[in-house]
């Protein structure tokens, strides 16, 4: 998938279409559903992200939010800026062609739609698929939600070219503001994915495969209901590291994805990123430095398994 190209053209008349009409950009969850929507069912489906002659050199990019409790308000935010992060990543030359996969995180325990997840896109089916999302509100009460689940479809229900052809990771961006479970459940599994598991996965295994295939993130936004909270930093700093990312401003989230991708990708240093964010008349500089100057100062590393390219993060890759 990622044929065709993001038009802000295209995004502005579905929102003046939607504004006239009073529709809302996330309707299907506005009208009631409290079923994934089909476009984004997990079951027995892989999410691939492919070159092609219109995007040879394809950089995947996952966008996974929390739903439930406050965090139901992120991707709402998100929809709205998604032509700033496009911009950046296109006009500014962060990623010569991004492919982005929007999904959502619940609670298998007891929400009804506890994993949804889109398809990688280059154009405005990317939007399409944020209106597919149920922004359900529930959760567990107990400060832990699924993103176990998540980690698990994204590592072994993916395929990504810029990874297999040129040993390049993708990008995963989780937002959220609770702990993972401390396994992936066999059960859960089953039921939401459709794989057959003969055993439990505990989370650092999972983590540790995921970031094998993604430069893995774990966003923290000021505002959700365990922002700043000791126990969430120090459980996901302890799976990520300096990935794991405290965001002072919810409305920065567009713009601290695309810088994390420019320095991933070697095209910006933080201080000209944060140079484009002003140039755009962008008004969250100052929270999207303070989230990525530990990431930065992280720097960036080489491969270790003998292939010629940069991979991305702060960890070792070893050798498959």
């Amino acid at each position: 998938m990622g044929s065709g190209v993001w038009s802000t053209d295209v995004y502005d008349a579905a929102d003046r279409y939607r504004r006239s009409t009073g529709k809302s950009a996330f309707a299907y969850s506005d009208s009631g559903a409290r079923t994934v929507h089909p476009k984004l069912d997990p079951r027995g489906a892989v999410r691939e992200s492919r070159d092609s002659a219109e995007h040879p050199e394809s950089i995947s990019i996952a966008v996974l939010f929390d739903v439930t409790g406050s965090m139901g308000h992120v991707p709402r935010v998100l929809q709205t800026k998604l032509p700033k992060l496009l911009g950046l990543l296109l006009r500014n030359g962060y990623a010569r062609d991004p492919q982005i996969l929007f999904g959502a995180i619940g609670d298998a325990t007891c929400d009804r739609v506890p994993l949804q997840i889109g398809q990688f896109e280059s154009d405005n089916r990317m939007d399409d698929d944020l209106s597919r999302i149920v922004l359900e509100g529930g959760g567990g009460g107990q400060m832990t939600e699924s993103y176990e689940l998540a980690l698990y479809y994204m590592a072994r229900h993916t395929e990504l070219d810029c990874f297999t052809r040129r040993g390049r990771r993708g990008y995963l961006f989780v937002i959220g503001d609770e702990l993972a479970y401390d396994r992936v459940k066999a059960r859960e599994v089953r039921n939401v994915c459709g794989d057959d598991l003969s055993e439990d996965i505990p989370i650092r295994r999972i983590v540790s495969e995921v970031r094998r295939k993604f430069d893995t993130y774990y966003l923290l936004p000021r505002g959700a209901s365990h922002a700043g909270n000791a126990k969430v930093l120090d459980f996901w700093r302890g799976l990520l590291g300096q990935n794991a990312i405290e965001l002072d401003d919810p409305n920065a989230v567009c713009e601290t994805i695309a810088l994390a991708v420019g320095l991933g990708e070697a095209a910006i240093d933080l201080d000209a990123g944060l140079s484009d964010l002003a140039a755009a008349g962008s008004t969250v500089a100052a929270s999207v430095s303070s989230a990525l100057a530990p990431v930065e100062r992280g720097g960036r590393v080489l491969s270790t398994w003998g292939l010629p390219t940069t991979l991305h993060g702060d960890d070792r890759i070893s050798r498959l």
